[in-house]
């Protein structure tokens, strides 16, 4: 053969072993135990990307549908930039310099706020859950701010595919809400947690739906709404509305013309209001007349009801009488006008109102208790938008449409 000497040719060549008996043959190495889950890798790589782009057209649909729906309800959504991603295990839209014309609302307002951030898991691309940033400015249109909202978190969670949605959930970590008023800011609420949840529980977002509404905060004050909200307070309301004829864009108003229509009624299953010196729970039922206020009876327990008492405002009410009788040269003078005549007779007067107060409460009130806490049970009347507790004017809330 070419290439071997003639004395290698004319060695005898060595025989190859053979296996003992009982010994296998050894097999040759095959590559398919590595090349079949580099495969697999591959494989599942490219149906992932398929997948997510997939999701990630899905959420875009759903996040312009849900534009969409604002917008035919009068509340334009703008953004200065935009763009998605996320890849490979969420989707993202994110939203720089967001703002909003709410031309629904009377009067308009604009909203600007710094950055939205929509995110969407690629499993679940129809709920999408944006995360605001503030400060979040309020404004009517061609003024200066009225109002800057700040957190520490502030989350927005929306379920469904639109227009129909299934349920929208807020949530707030230490919220507050600012007045402005010539470059001074007043705090108008503030709480170290706020969340509302809104679903529909019967029915259906095109035909009759029941909606359950659930508000709960802790460590909340709203000074500047009535002295009684001065206090930190923890409160949770589940409120149930019915009589709703869809949920399409539409004003407020109309929704409630449609519940009084249709003999709907505002139900409130649960409600409780937590002060360090008082505790507050109650359930009724509302109902809106023809003229859009509000009727109905709201049974409440109260735990501490000489606390609550001399914050509703008894002696406001007892100052405008004083006021009336006085004449409009001594207008707005009230008790104050009682204390120039006599030292301490304002004060003598307003405890006097407010001991009589709580004693008649007390009598008339059902005894009970609330967390092993004597309390009594009263009724909170609601006739044509005047509130009243027992015998107790409140106040008028106003019509809804």
């Amino acid at each position: 053969m070419q290439g071997e000497s003639p004395s290698s040719m004319m060695r005898p060549q060595r025989a190859r072993p053979r296996p003992r008996p009982g010994q296998r043959a050894p097999r040759q190495r095959r590559l398919w135990p590595v090349l079949l889950p580099v495969g697999v890798l591959i494989v599942l790589g490219a149906v992932w990307c398929w997948l997510w782009y997939y999701a990630a057209s899905v959420a875009d649909r759903t996040l312009s549908g849900w534009v969409e729906r604002e917008a035919a309800a009068g509340r334009i959504y703008t953004c200065r930039s935009q763009g998605i991603g996320g890849f490979p295990l969420s989707i993202q839209a994110h939203c720089v310099e967001a703002s909003a014309a709410i031309n629904s609302n009377e009067p308009p307002v604009a909203v600007s706020a710094k950055d939205i951030t929509f995110v969407a898991q690629v499993f679940e691309p129809t709920e999408l859950v944006g995360r605001v940033a503030s400060p979040v400015m309020v404004s009517l249109p061609g003024q200066s701010t009225s109002f800057v909202a700040n957190w520490t978190r502030g989350e927005l969670r929306v379920r469904g595919v639109p227009p129909q949605p299934e349920s929208v959930t807020v949530t707030v970590d230490h919220p507050r809400l600012d007045q402005v008023v010539a470059a001074n800011q007043t705090a108008v609420f503030t709480a170290d947690y706020a969340e509302v949840r809104s679903r529909i529980v019967a029915g259906s977002a095109n035909h009759d739906p029941v909606i359950d509404t659930f508000i709960s905060f802790t460590a909340a004050t709203a000074p500047t709404l009535h002295p009684m909200l001065a206090t930190p307070a923890k409160g949770e309301i589940d409120v149930v509305f019915k009589g709703f004829k869809d949920l399409s864009p539409k004003p407020w108003a109309e929704r409630f013309r449609e519940m009084q229509a249709s003999g709907g009624s505002i139900e409130i299953t649960h409600f409780r209001l937590d002060r360090s010196d008082s505790i507050i729970v109650g359930t009724g039922t509302l109902k809106v007349n023809e003229h859009g206020k509000l009727d109905g009876l709201i049974r409440v327990a109260i735990s501490g009801v000489e606390k609550i008492v001399p914050q509703l405002g008894i002696d406001r009410a007892i100052g405008r009488g004083i006021d009336r009788l006085a004449g409009d040269q001594q207008a707005q003078g009230g008790l104050g006008a009682l204390d120039k005549l006599l030292p301490g007779l304002g004060g003598a007067l307003r405890d006097t109102a407010n001991a009589t107060v709580i004693d008649s409460l007390n009598k008339m009130g059902q005894p009970t208790d609330i967390d092993k806490k004597p309390a009594i049970v009263l009724p909170l009347n609601v006739s044509d938008g005047f509130v009243s507790l027992g015998m107790l004017p409140l106040g008028q809330v106003p019509a809804v449409f």
